[in-house]
């Protein structure tokens, strides 16, 4: 692809500045509001959510926020959340999909990794909607197998990144997400026989 201009739209920052913070005494940093896991301030029954808190500016992270916050104030112990499942999608074309640590971030905290990829050209759905460019990549902890990072590039990640988010977030390790079924045909099939190449098994390769 040939383009004459970029636009580049990059950092966002937190709007709260002559909002009363001050005289409530609640603690910001560079802008954003201090929270602890359950998303309260500093101030017993104040909460904060969102994009003033510094935290992904994603939605989908302050929906859950808002959830923690709610339940916290109802009473309840929700469970905090993990920011490293947070799902990160770019609505392009191909589209790109996220979740976890690259295969550099992960080496770089100390893990030894195994990965595997699968490229969209050998998924059949893929090819009978004529989107095969793209792949899935899965990396994964070589000791015990843990999934630290899944990675997408094509027609429809941004749904099938769900499926890495589950995975993580249950704790699913390689061997025991790539003995699922799944439908065939579907777009879906990329992330199982890209979990089977980190065994060098990928069946359509």
């Amino acid at each position: 692809m040939v383009a004459e201009k970029l636009l580049m739209a990059t950092g966002r920052a937190p709007n709260t500045s002559g909002i009363g913070l001050e005289a409530l005494g609640i603690a910001t940093e560079r802008g954003y509001i201090k929270v602890d896991r359950y998303m309260q301030t500093n101030v017993p029954g104040v909460f904060a959510i969102g994009d003033v808190v510094p935290t992904p500016q994603l939605a989908h992270v302050a929906f859950q926020e808002g959830v923690v916050a709610v339940e916290k104030i109802a009473g309840k112990n929700p469970p905090a959340i993990n920011y490293l499942h947070v799902p990160n999608c770019t609505y392009c074309d191909p589209q790109i999909a996220s979740v976890g640590l690259t295969e550099s971030k992960a080496v770089a905290a100390g893990n030894k990794v195994k990965t595997g990829k699968f490229p969209f050209t050998a998924v059949a759905k893929a090819r009978i909607e004529d989107a095969t460019d793209g792949f899935v990549k899965i990396v994964a902890n070589e000791a015990d197998g843990e999934i630290l990072g899944v990675h997408m590039i094509g027609s429809g990640v941004t749904e099938l990144i769900g499926e890495g988010v589950t995975a993580m977030g249950l704790e699913g390790a390689v061997a025991d997400m790539a003995h699922l079924i799944h439908a065939h045909p579907t777009l879906s099939e990329s992330v199982h026989e890209a979990l089977e190449a980190v065994f060098g098994a990928a069946i359509h390769i």
